[in-house]
């Protein structure tokens, strides 16, 4: 069993801010996703973001902060730092997650772990929720030949995370340390090598999971590739698990990818979640990162309550909510399983009363 619910969606324990949706109230994202920085240090096969050119920008620390304490008052809850490129790579990463934390939001980093070095880990890992390390190969070569590095930051991030993983057992830290494969045709025979490796390791678990085509992505590589002759390796890979471990193998999105069909026809997840992206502007959706009929405003420019009840906001939810064409989007887009849940909520089957 997933004990994250990552194959699925967490809005189920967020009931009175959903009953406030229902009820057509204004509500605040629960969730954030905040790119800290637009460079990144790997350029990986699949990038869905290779299109944002990976821009030399970086948040900047004073306004980050001055806004991570008003979303925390507005009901913010978590902020992932990731993005379109490596969070990490901020001079100031470690001072931001402090703060994220002491303004009562959960952080939580997806990273390709390079510079996860000790020092930052130290100063750090008490203040995080969970860490997934984006480690695509089990071998030096696989990984090189698909992150597009040097087959040395394999050996880098294999001892970050063996280090992260000592430091926490430690000092007793809650902290859930993960590692993600996205299962490509380069690398689907090593998975169980890298679910043997993530064991030893002492994570909580490895995600695999499935590519996901961006609409505006360089990368087309993938966009034929089907999971259907892959779904057996879950059996192979759940093998692995234990009380302390635990392979995350996202049959249910892949079956979802292969098929592409949808169960709504509208999105409707776009206020329970927000991204801001390295330049500081504040986007309705990951998916459309400069298409500017979803973006809402600038952090630089003014406050996130005001980007919120703005009126470049409600014109982008009254176009989603009236043209948005969700058959075009991407399939497995990040809002999906709360999309299928709201528009259930929104349109009940028969005899709902017979619980």
């Amino acid at each position: 069993m997933d004990k994250y619910r990552i194959d699925s969606h967490k809005l189920i324990y967020h009931i009175p801010r959903v009953n406030d949706w229902i009820a057509g109230k204004l509500v605040y994202p629960i969730y954030t996703e905040i790119a800290t920085s637009g460079t990144c240090n790997h350029r990986c096969t699949y990038c869905a973001l290779d299109y944002m050119e990976y821009q030399h920008r970086f948040l900047d620390t004073k306004i980050l902060k001055e806004r991570l304490s008003e979303m925390a008052r507005l009901g913010v809850k978590s902020v992932m730092y990731a993005g379109e490129g490596e969070p990490l790579l901020h001079k100031d990463i470690g001072e931001i997650v402090l703060h994220t934390k002491n303004a009562g939001i959960d952080v939580a980093f997806t990273t390709n772990g390079v510079v996860f070095v000790p020092k930052l880990m130290r100063q750090t890992l008490h203040a995080i929720t969970w860490i997934k390390v984006s480690i695509n190969g089990a071998t030096r070569e696989t990984y090189a030949k698909i992150h597009r590095t040097g087959a040395d930051d394999f050996d880098r991030v294999i001892k970050n995370i063996g280090e992260a993983v000592k430091f926490k057992k430690e000092n007793n830290l809650e902290c859930a340390i993960g590692m993600q494969m996205i299962l490509l045709p380069e690398n689907w025979h090593e998975a169980a090598l890298l679910a043997e490796t993530a064991k030893n390791l002492g994570v909580n678990y490895l995600v695999v999971k499935p590519y996901s085509q961006h609409s505006f992505s360089h990368t087309t590589a993938y966009k034929d590739f089907r999971y259907s002759e892959h779904i057996g390796l879950g059996e192979t890979l759940r093998q692995f698990n234990t009380k302390d471990f635990q392979v995350i193998f996202r049959e249910h999105t892949m079956k979802k990818w292969d098929d592409g069909k949808r169960n709504y026809e509208r999105c409707l997840a776009l206020p329970f979640w927000s991204y801001i992206d390295a330049g500081g502007n504040v986007w309705g959706c990951s998916a459309y990162l400069g298409d500017e009929r979803f973006l809402y405003g600038s952090i630089y420019q003014n406050t996130f309550q005001e980007i919120w009840e703005g009126e470049q906001r409600k014109k982008s939810m009254q176009w989603v909510g009236a043209d948005l064409d969700t058959s075009q989007c991407r399939v497995n887009c990040r809002m999906d399983e709360i999309n299928r849940y709201l528009w259930e909520l929104k349109h009940p089957s028969g005899h709902v009363n017979f619980i």
